[in-house]
């Protein structure tokens, strides 16, 4: 059985033949915009993906980065945000398995898109969460 937010459902945000569509992308960025970096705050010091993900948004953030790879990091960063997904957050030591997995998946095929300045931003994203938390 799949859980749905606002209507979609994890495996929508994505599914490449669904994330790609205008509808479901402005769902994903709207979705990514309002819990990203919430989220990110919380879990970061417990994620070993935490640089990835990062990253990610920064290229999904970017202009230069093309529409279709926008949509797909959009999607796997939804899938990250979302409350209820395939193996729920709240299990301790295997919550993130699967969201770990989604960003692997995405950035093994679309990791030319992400580029050193990315990967610097998330960097010192990175350090200032951690230096807030001090």
């Amino acid at each position: 059985m799949t859980a749905k937010t606002n209507g979609m459902s994890p495996e929508d945000a994505i599914n490449p033949e669904r994330a790609l569509l205008p509808a479901v992308q402005k769902v994903n960025e709207m979705r990514v915009r309002k819990g990203f970096w919430p989220k990110m705050r919380r879990t970061a010091a417990r994620i070993p993906f935490a640089q990835q993900a990062v990253a990610a948004w920064y290229a999904a953030q970017d202009p230069k980065t093309p529409l279709a790879a926008k949509g797909l990091l959009l999607g796997a960063l939804a899938y990250f945000v979302m409350p209820v997904d395939a193996i729920p957050d709240v299990f301790v030591g295997i919550g993130f398995t699967d969201d770990a997995a989604v960003i692997a998946a995405v950035l093994a095929t679309l990791g030319a898109h992400l580029k050193p300045r990315h990967h610097d931003q998330a960097a010192q994203a990175l350090k200032r969460l951690r230096e807030d938390e001090e």
